[in-house]
């Protein structure tokens, strides 16, 4: 079984209150959890914290494997408040890219004094950082590819398979403004995915207002799952100013566009949800689709 955990869900900056209380207010993190494998989790947002705290228990050294998709301040800033990294024998190694220099560089220039008081390099755990586009890499019985996604500056979406389970993870994407077709590398990406975690952050007339700011509406997300062949698909980096309210209606539209398409569950990812997909759901979804 591959248990899938949302652990932030929201875009652009942390916002917690009681209009979002069941959704969430932290910001992009995902975990990737299986049998016998060493987690994967996409992104660093303010979400890590709250994995890390379900981890701080164990008896042995946390070793995992992060897959960053950009470094905007909602997907990086958790990564000192990651308990587990503050250990004697801690691992953990992130892959990513930069536009301009090295991940490490990067990662050096806004974690440090007087930014932030403590450098990468300080932790107790050892932290190393590798550049990646547009590859494919091995972390156990996991494949990972790499793939460029359209947003603000250099952006990385990931699709993940292991034990017969696909999960396409591409958090910001920017929607053709001309309504042009999808990125080839978006659609590979997400090719017949069980569970493509993908950016819903606007509604029609927001988009209209930010149609520059390298994301996209939640029509936009079913498209991409549709065209691509998935079969499940969560609805992510929810707006700031979206409530419960709102993104229960969101939800609600999107599972109407997705009628009569591949995909057969669509949901609005929560904070604290789980999916959890094995090789059997995962033919079963297929069949039903």
């Amino acid at each position: 079984m591959v248990n899938i955990t949302f652990w932030g869900v929201r875009g652009s900056t942390p916002c917690p209150c009681d209009a979002n209380r069941r959704y969430g207010g932290n910001t992009a993190c995902v975990s990737v959890e299986a049998p016998g494998l060493d987690p994967i989790v996409f992104d660093l947002g303010t979400g890590l914290r709250f994995w890390g705290d379900t981890l701080a228990s164990d008896s042995e050294p946390f070793r995992g494997l992060a897959l960053v998709t950009h470094l905007h301040w909602d997907h990086v800033q958790g990564l000192p408040f990651f308990v587990p990294i503050h250990r004697d024998g801690a691992q953990l190694q992130v892959c990513g890219r930069s536009e301009d220099g090295t991940l490490a560089q990067a990662f050096g220039e806004f974690m440090r004094p007087p930014f932030f008081p403590v450098r990468p390099g300080e932790l107790i755990g050892d932290i190393s950082f590798v550049d990646v586009a547009d590859t494919e890499l091995d972390w156990g019985r996991a494949h990972v590819t790499v793939r460029d996604v359209p947003h603000t500056g250099a952006t990385n979406g990931y699709r993940v398979e292991i034990d017969g389970v696909v999960i396409a993870y591409v958090s910001d994407h920017q929607q053709p403004v001309d309504g042009g077709p999808i990125a080839a590398s978006v659609l590979e990406l997400c090719r017949d995915a069980d569970l493509v975690i993908h950016d819903a952050q606007y509604e029609p007339h927001e988009f209209a207002l930010k149609s520059d700011w390298g994301h996209c509406t939640v029509e936009y997300a079913v498209r991409v799952a549709a065209e691509a062949g998935a079969k499940r698909l969560a609805l992510f980096h929810h707006d700031p100013s979206h409530g419960d309210d709102i993104v229960d209606r969101l939800e609600v539209e999107a599972r109407a566009f997705a009628e009569g398409t591949s995909v057969v569950e669509v949901i609005a990812a929560a904070e604290g949800t789980t999916v959890a997909l094995s090789a059997a759901s995962a033919a079963a979804g297929a069949a039903s689709a």
